[in-house]
């Protein structure tokens, strides 16, 4: 798996550092996040237990917050232009198999520097405002 050099560039809020917690305690140890890349559920972070989802070639390490690694493609982190990402929590139900952030909760993406969150239900743009 690339990492290109771009290990540390995804950071995340207090409410997803709360978040990352509880998941942590409820599997027994930490998952691991895979950025979407907008297809059937939108940009949103996919949360899985560490392990689960086998990444490709292609997937790059982005970083890693609280012991849980965030990967991303490295052609669409390239295409988005290398952005720092902040990983977040919205309400509403994550998409596909992603692990819920909390009770209503899901897990969301923006990019450094903006105050809307990337989700399928806010936007489905990855430019920065």
């Amino acid at each position: 798996m690339p990492e290109n050099g771009n290990v540390g560039r995804v950071t995340a809020t207090e409410a997803a550092h709360r978040a990352l917690a509880a998941l942590r305690a409820a599997h027994g140890g930490p998952v691991m996040f895979v950025q979407s890349g907008g297809c059937c559920d939108g940009s949103d972070p996919m949360c899985f237990p560490s392990g689960e989802l086998a990444l490709g070639e292609g997937d790059m390490l982005l970083g890693v917050i609280d012991g849980c690694t965030f990967s991303i493609d490295a052609d669409q982190y390239q295409a988005l232009g290398r952005p720092r990402l902040v990983l977040d929590v919205e309400p509403g139900s994550p998409g596909g198999f992603s692990l819920a952030a909390g009770d209503g909760l899901h897990f969301v993406t923006r990019v450094a520097g903006t105050s809307r969150a990337r989700s399928r239900r806010s936007q489905s743009s990855w430019t920065a405002e």
